[in-house]
C-alpha cells in the first residue's frame, strides 16, 4: 500500500463555494455576483503550504460535483427554483456525477480542467484528495453532459414503482398526496411539476413533499425495494460481472472509476447506510482492483432508514469501508453541555472492538453546529473545540478531521438563505465566512486579519494534528482511567459532587512498538480550574505501560509543564498532574524518569 494512503489521515475539510472568497458583502439569499465564490484557483499554493504545515494529510473538497443552481451558464440553463434549496444549491443534489461545479472555475468551459489543475497542486505538495459520494440521490434534474449515456433514469420503466433495473423509484396513482402532477414546496407562482413522479430522497413516497423532506432530490434503486424491508440478501454477491448486477450498480462503478483515473484518492460516502450492503462489497472490491482508494462513510445506526438490521456502521466496516462517522461519540459530548451527560459516559463507548480504531472523529463537519456559534455547546466560545478535539482526536487510531473554519473559530452568526440562521454554515447559498476571510488576507493566507485568540487556536489545533502522527496515537492502544478514578476525590471533582468524571477525561495511549506513551487529560468545566490533581494508574496499566521505578511527564500539547513521580504509590494515592484551566488540555507524554 502505498504510505501516505497506509498513514492515519488528518483531513481538512473545505466547501470549495466558502472556503476562498473573499467578498464580505454577505447578503442573505444574496447571488453569486453580489456574495462572490469561492474557485478552485483560491486553494493556492500558500493556502496548500499553510495546510501542510499545520499537519493536514488529505483534503477533502466538499461539494465539487455539479449540483442543482439557480445560477445560469451558457449551455447550461438555471434550474428551477423549486428544484434548489437556496441559491447555490445543495451540494447533495447531484445534477451531474461526471462533472464539477460550473461555479468553482475562473473559466466556466474549463471547469474540469481547473479542477485537474488543483489535484495536480495538492497531489505536488503530498495530499490525498477526497471528494463527496453521494450515491442515495440524485437533483431531479439530473442529466450528465459528459456521459449522456449514463443518465439516471434512461430506459426507465415508470409504469410501476420498482423494478430491479430501473434507476429510480416511481410514483403511482394510489400513493398519498392526491397523484399527479408531483408538486414540491414553493412559493412562487411557476409551480414545479413532475407527471412522472419519483420517490424522494430521504424515502418519501409521496405526491406532495414537505418542506422538511430531500424534495429537490430522487431517491436511486439499487434493486431492491426499500418498502418491504431491509432483507437485501437476494442482491448478487461482491465478485458479480458488470452483466449481473442492476444497473445503477453499474452505473456508480462508473462514477468511481472516472474519478480515480482523474487521480481522486478517495470518497466520502453520504448517507452510506441507506444503500444496501451487498452492493458496498461489490464496488469497494471493484475500487480497490482498480488502484488504492479511500472511502470513509457517514452513517447513523439510529436512521430507521438503514439497510440492515445489525450495527450499521460495523455492517460497513465488514463491507470494506476504511471508516466511519462516529456520530455517538460526538453526541455524547456535546450532551456534557446540553444534556447533562458526564465525561465518565464516555467509557460506554471505548470497546476493544475494531469500530473504535476505525472511526472518524470530528468536532464540526458541514451538517453539524460550529463549536463557537454562541447559542451551541454551552455557549462557551470556540475555546470549547479544545477539550472536545483533543479527547476525538486522540481516542483511537482513525481518521481525524477539522471543518474549515474551526481552526480560527468561525461562529456562523446571522441568518444567510435558505437554512436561515441554523448555528451551520450553509451549504446552499453564496457566501463567506468571517473567520476564515481573515486568515486568507486576500489569498495570502497569512492569517494577518486574525485576532491574537484566533492565531492561538490555529496554532493549537496544529500542535495537536502534528501530535496524532506520534508513534503512540498513529499506532497505540487506548486505555480508559476514568473508570479507576471515580471514587478519588482528587480526580476533578468539584463542589456538591459525589463521585468524580463529571467534568474530566483521563486515559493512556501506547505503542507496544516504540514504546511511546501519554497520558491525556482534558477539563471540559467551563468556569473552573481542575487543580490539586492526582491520576490513579491501575498496577495492570503500569505494566501495559511497561514503567520503571521512576517516570517523567511532559507535556506535549499546550504548556512547558513537566514533572517526576515514582512507580510506587501510583495505584493508590495516583500521579501528580498539572492543574487544567477551564476547557483546556493537556497530552503528557510518559518517559522513564
Amino acid at each position: 500500500m502505498n504510505a501516505s494512503l497506509a498513514r492515519r489521515p488528518r483531513i481538512y475539510q473545505l466547501l470549495v463555494r466558502t472556503f476562498g472568497n473573499t467578498n464580505a458583502t454577505r447578503k442573505p439569499h444574496g447571488s453569486m455576483e453580489e456574495n462572490g465564490c469561492g474557485k478552485f484557483a483560491d486553494i493556492n499554493e500558500a493556502a496548500l503550504a499553510s495546510l501542510k504545515e499545520m499537519g493536514f494529510t488529505h483534503l477533502w473538497l466538499t461539494g465539487v460535483l455539479e449540483q442543482a443552481s439557480t445560477t445560469a451558464y451558457p449551455n447550461r440553463p438555471a434550474d428551477h427554483p423549486e428544484l434548489v434549496k437556496g441559491r447555490a444549491g445543495s451540494p447533495y443534489a447531484i445534477r451531474d456525477y461526471f462533472d464539477v461545479s460550473p461555479d468553482y472555475a475562473v473559466d466556466p468551459e474549463r471547469r474540469l480542467e481547473e479542477f485537474q489543475d488543483l489535484l495536480d497542486r495538492c497531489h505536488a505538495w503530498g495530499f490525498r484528495v477526497l471528494i463527496d459520494f453521494v450515491p442515495n440521490h440524485v437533483a431531479r434534474s439530473y442529466a450528465s453532459d459528459v456521459r449522456p449515456e449514463l443518465s439516471c433514469g434512461t430506459g426507465d420503466n415508470p409504469g410501476v414503482f420498482f423494478a430491479p433495473d430501473n434507476n429510480f423509484y416511481y410514483l403511482q396513482p394510489w400513493h398519498p398526496g392526491g397523484g399527479a402532477p408531483l408538486l414540491l414546496p414553493g412559493e412562487g407562482e411557476e409551480r414545479y411539476e413532475e407527471w412522472n413522479g419519483r420517490v424522494s430522497g430521504n424515502n418519501v413516497v409521496h405526491w406532495r413533499p414537505g418542506l422538511y423532506d430531500w424534495y429537490e432530490t430522487v431517491k436511486l434503486n439499487y434493486g431492491h425495494d426499500f418498502t418491504t424491508g431491509r432483507a437485501t440478501f437476494h442482491l448478487p454477491p461482491a465478485d458479480a460481472d458488470l452483466d449481473q448486477v442492476p444497473k445503477t450498480w453499474r452505473m456508480m462503478d462508473a462514477v468511481i472509476g472516472y474519478w480515480q483515473d482523474k487521480g481522486v484518492d478517495g470518497f466520502r460516502v453520504d448517507m452510506a447506510h441507506m444503500i444496501p450492503m451487498e452492493f458496498w462489497r461489490w464496488l469497494l472490491r471493484r475500487a480497490h482492483q482498480r488502484g488504492e482508494v479511500y472511502f470513509m462513510a457517514e452513517a447513523y445506526d439510529n436512521d430507521p432508514a438503514k439497510l440492515t438490521d445489525g450495527p450499521v456502521l460495523e455492517a460497513l466496516l465488514d463491507a470494506g469501508f476504511d471508516a466511519v462517522y462516529d456520530d455517538p461519540i460526538y453526541d455524547l459530548l456535546m450532551g456534557i453541555y446540553d444534556e447533562g451527560k458526564w465525561c465518565n459516559d464516555l467509557d460506554a463507548f471505548t470497546f476493544t472492538g475494531a469500530r473504535f480504531h476505525r472511526s472518524l472523529r470530528y468536532g464540526e463537519n458541514h451538517d453539524e453546529v460550529r463549536l463557537a456559534h454562541p447559542n451551541e455547546w454551552g455557549g462557551h466560545g470556540m475555546r470549547v473545540g479544545k477539550p472536545v478535539c483533543a479527547v476525538l482526536f486522540s481516542l483511537g487510531r482513525g481518521p481525524v478531521m477539522v471543518y474549515h473554519g474551526q481552526e480560527v473559530g468561525e461562529e456562523a452568526r446571522g441568518p444567510s438563505g435558505f437554512a436561515d440562521d441554523n448555528a451551520r454554515t450553509t451549504i446552499f447559498d453564496y457566501w463567506s465566512l468571517p473567520a476564515l476571510y481573515a486568515w486568507m488576507n486576500g489569498g495570502a493566507c497569512d492569517g494577518a486579519g486574525l485576532s491574537r485568540e484566533q492565531s492561538a487556536l490555529r496554532d493549537w489545533y496544529g500542535r495537536l494534528l502534528r501530535l496524532m502522527a506520534e508513534p503512540a496515537f498513529e499506532h497505540g492502544d487506548f486505555y480508559g482511567l476514568n473508570f479507576a478514578n471515580r471514587a478519588n476525590p482528587q480526580f476533578g471533582r468539584v463542589e456538591g459532587e459525589s463521585a468524580s468524571g463529571h467534568w474530566l477525561y483521563a486515559f493512556l495511549r501506547r505503542d507496544a512498538a516504540s514504546g511511546q506513551a501519554f497520558l491525556v487529560m482534558a477539563n471540559f468545566h467551563p468556569q473552573q480550574t481542575l487543580g490539586d490533581l492526582r491520576v490513579v494508574i491501575p498496577e495492570d496499566a503500569q505494566e501495559w505501560l511497561a514503567l520503571g521505578p521512576h517516570v517523567s511527564l511532559t507535556d506535549r500539547l499546550d504548556t512547558a509543564w513537566t514533572g517526576l513521580c515514582g512507580r510506587d504509590g501510583l495505584a493508590s494515592a495516583g500521579a501528580a498532574v498539572p492543574d487544567l484551566p477551564p476547557l483546556s488540555a493537556v497530552m503528557l507524554e510518559v518517559a522513564p524518569g
